[in-house]
Order: C-alpha cells, then sequence, then structure tokens
C-alpha cells in the first residue's frame, strides 16, 4: 500500500482522486493549496505526489520549484487542465515524474502511479534507500 499525497484547492477533485486510489488500495493525505503541498512533501513519508498546477497560496510550479532536487521527496505526478504543450514541457524540467490532463482517467492515472511506484514490472524511479 503507498501513501500519496492529492495536493488539489478543488474537494470535488480531491473527493474523485482519493476514490479511485483508495479502490487501488492506497492510503491518500490531502492537500487543498500550494502551501499544505510543501508542508506534506518535507514532513510526511509519501509516495508518490499528485499536483495541480493553479492553487491558492502557493502556485503548483511554485512547489515544483521548491522541491526539485530535494532528496526524499516523492514523484512527483502533474495533474492539471492545462493542455498546452510548453506547461507539460516546464513541468517536467522542473521534475515533474508524469503529466496528467484533467479529467483524469483512471487507466491513465494508474499507469503513472505504477510505473513511479514500480508496480508490475515497471521501472518507475530507484529507491533512494537501495
Amino acid at each position: 500500500m503507498a501513501r500519496i499525497l492529492i495536493a488539489d484547492d478543488s474537494s470535488y477533485q480531491r473527493s474523485r482522486l482519493r476514490k479511485v486510489i483508495a479502490a487501488w488500495g492506497h492510503q491518500t493525505l490531502e492537500a487543498a493549496n500550494g502551501r499544505e503541498a510543501l508542508a506534506a512533501a518535507t514532513s510526511e513519508s509519501l509516495d508518490a505526489i499528485l499536483l495541480d498546477l493553479i492553487m491558492p497560496e502557493v502556485q503548483g510550479f511554485d512547489v515544483l520549484s521548491e522541491l526539485q532536487g530535494r532528496p526524499g521527496i516523492a514523484p512527483i505526478i502533474v495533474v492539471t487542465a492545462d493542455i498546452q504543450e510548453d506547461v507539460r514541457a516546464e513541468c517536467l524540467a522542473l521534475g515533474a515524474a508524469a503529466f496528467i490532463n484533467k479529467p483524469v482517467k483512471p487507466e491513465q492515472l494508474q499507469a503513472a502511479l505504477n510505473n513511479v511506484l514500480r508496480v508490475e514490472g515497471s521501472p518507475g524511479r530507484m529507491d533512494s534507500s537501495a
């Protein structure tokens, strides 16, 4: 069972993602803004982070920038309604492990999570404790 942070200012989106992820047997934590996301990312033991870009207090881009290169930070999957290719490229350059457009298709989310969690033979990232 993985611990996954859902950082999105929309309670609807958090609820929707929480239900899907829980059905896969994972535990979720939630952040309603970027400040809460930063706090959880740096203080909780997480296996993955789902991050919206447009949030109050601290934007998703700033969260990515702040967490970039920090040791022990879980892989970040950006989940956004922004479909621009330059936004995708910027997120990946800032260290995002994946980029998924809203509305989220469960199969895309599951593939991205499997990749970062190294589930079912997916390569994912190397565990820093290995």
